[in-house]
């Protein structure tokens, strides 16, 4: 068996088990689903815990080390126990670290003792030997952090999540999620006298236990001292130490199922440029994450990926493409900022077919041939799978410019597209200050709206106008598109009058839509733009959820691909 085991806390002493020879292993996975998790523990269980619980029950994991940070970690190791009892000796080593929940001399105190308990088991456990040099030589450096940069906080971030927002991310990133160590690097003059000295030692006789024990006086102090993460009862320590340490924005990560994180988010917003992301610690959200990740660089001018830039050669016209995943929308504007050609065409199968197909159309309305664009710019969630664009950037900052081309008074927009809903909170001068995006999840969408129009065997346009003319109250109680279409079934054979049936749909849309609007502290004037616009049953329920008008535009659809073609053009006249 190879001398490894894993962890799942930020407070695990990984460095106590270098010193006994052992390298300790984060325990997570990059899984797509969480077939073992799902046959072993609670449904709602959060995705870290299930990815961990994933990770530890493979062949090779012998010896496993958790600390009682959460209820989550601890029914994995109830699950562990239970699978060790039921085939014994599948684990060398399997222990529970029971944590304090605060950092004053008496936690300390006691956490030194723990840390001393589990030394010695794992000693007489594994039969290895304490060496305080390796477990020295464990101590990773603090690396000074520029100034300016962007911090990742809040639940665990996964090698994933650390790698999406390395991508998009143009300024250095300092990781102060909950599993992310930071131990001091400042030794007491004893311990690196003693480490000089090469001590070695073995958890046996007290005569030779005084290394370990001048060790473990330091060494709980030291981790306890790390950022407390949320679970600790001094968690305004890290309001202080957020506060205090100058970002120029922070991506916040929270875990489905996961109560703790966000409490803070919400008391963080407001003092830094904060983004909440959430994930379920599978990797079936990435394109919804990177959309979030990038269009937060964008508001805060640390995109990775620039944006276009000045040519020699003058450029004349200008293409913005929005690939979404419903249509796939066009605009060909000249280097003055007007409109010569637009067109709206269903995504179908392929985003690289259909935005091929938009240009071709443009271009023969226009007048013009692919040699006359000097900047092709895109947007949508298909951006990046459109070959021969020259830039490309968010559908949340593309909205933005759009939308204040259309109606420079325009504060907040509501996005309704084919599969998502956004709200996004503008300044004056039309930048983005904040917006948000609903969950990877059909409901409150255009395709939730096509599906029930289906459900009600009607034309999409006819399903619109009918809902206009309701005349009694009716209440969709679930926003899930399943659940949903099985009341509309159910209204349906009770004979409800179709318009009232639609109104409520409406309805329903919208409160969905507003809990996004409030969340960015929208207000008014607002914009409503993307295909659901057209929808005025939609258009109204929001007005009234909202207290205040929604406005529409004849080119509302168009305004990613508008705001496409203008950005490219800022981008060239910077």
């Amino acid at each position: 068996m190879a001398d490894e085991i894993f962890y799942a806390c930020k407070y695990t002493p990984t460095e106590l088990f270098a010193g006994f020879g052992t390298a300790a292993h984060l325990a997570e996975t990059d899984t797509s689903d969480f077939q073992a998790a799902a046959t072993l523990a609670h449904a709602n269980l959060c995705g870290y815990a299930k990815g961990m619980l994933e990770r530890l029950l493979e062949d090779d994991v012998h010896e496993v080390v958790l600390v009682t940070c959460c209820d989550a970690v601890k029914r994995v190791f109830d699950v562990l126990r239970e699978t060790e009892e039921k085939h014994p000796g599948r684990y060398r080593f399997l222990y529970l670290l029971d944590l304090p929940r605060k950092r004053g001399p008496r936690e300390v105190a006691l956490f030194r003792a723990r840390l001393e308990t589990l030394a010695k088991s794992y000693a007489e456990t594994c039969g290895k030997t304490f060496d305080l040099g390796r477990a020295l030589a464990a101590l990773e450096p603090t690396v000074p952090l520029a100034q300016d940069h962007v911090t990742l906080a809040g639940a665990h971030a996964s090698k994933a999540l650390l790698s999406a927002v390395g991508r998009e991310v143009a300024l250095p990133v300092e990781n102060a999620t909950c599993t992310s160590r930071h131990l001091p690097d400042t030794l007491p003059r004893s311990l690196a006298r003693m480490e000089r000295q090469g001590h070695c030692e073995a958890c046996g006789p007290e005569e030779k236990r005084v290394p370990l024990s001048a060790f473990l006086d330091w060494y709980a102090e030291a981790l306890l001292d790390q950022m407390p993460c949320m679970r600790m009862q001094d968690d305004t320590a890290r309001q202080k130490l957020f506060s205090e340490k100058g970002e120029r924005g922070i991506i916040y990560h929270t875990m489905k199922f996961c109560d703790y994180y966000g409490f803070e988010c919400r008391d963080m917003k407001g003092s830094v440029p904060t983004v909440k992301i959430e994930t379920d610690g599978s990797s079936q959200s990435a394109g919804q994450l990177a959309t979030r990740i990038e269009a937060f660089t964008e508001t805060i001018g640390a995109k990775k990926q620039p944006a276009a830039t000045r040519t020699d050669a003058p450029v004349r016209y200008v293409l913005g493409i929005d690939s979404g995943s419903t249509s796939t929308d066009a605009v060909l504007m000249d280097a003055d900022g007007h409109i010569l050609a637009t067109k709206i065409l269903a995504t179908g199968a392929k985003a690289s077919h259909a935005a091929e197909a938009a240009k071709a159309a443009v271009l023969e309305e226009a007048g013009l041939s692919p040699e006359d664009i000097g900047l092709s710019v895109a947007t949508g969630y298909g951006r990046m799978n459109i070959p021969g664009m020259d830039t490309t950037i968010t559908e949340i900052t593309c909205h933005a410019a759009g939308a204040h081309f259309l109606m420079p008074s325009v504060r907040s927009i509501i996005d309704i597209g084919g599969q998502d809903s956004k709200a996004i909170h503008l300044s004056s001068e039309g930048e983005v200050l904040s917006f948000a995006m609903n969950d990877k999840c059909a409901a409150g969408t255009g395709r939730f709206l096509e599906m029930m129009a289906r459900t009600l065997e009607l034309p999409l346009d006819e399903f619109c106008r009918l809902g206009l003319t309701w005349k009694h109250e009716v209440k969709i109680s679930s926003m899930c598109t399943v659940f949903a279409e099985s009341e509309v079934v159910s209204l349906v054979a009770q004979d409800t009058p179709v318009p009232d049936i639609i109104h409520g749909l409406d309805v329903s849309v919208a409160a969905k839509t507003v809990a996004l609007a409030k969340r960015v502290h929208a207000e008014g004037p607002y914009l409503m733009t993307g295909g659901v616009a057209q929808n005025a049953g939609v258009v109204t329920a929001l007005s009234e959820a909202l207290g205040s008008p929604v406005a529409t535009h004849p080119d509302s659809q168009l305004c990613g691909a508008i705001g496409a073609a203008l950005l490219g053009l800022q981008g060239l006249k910077r």
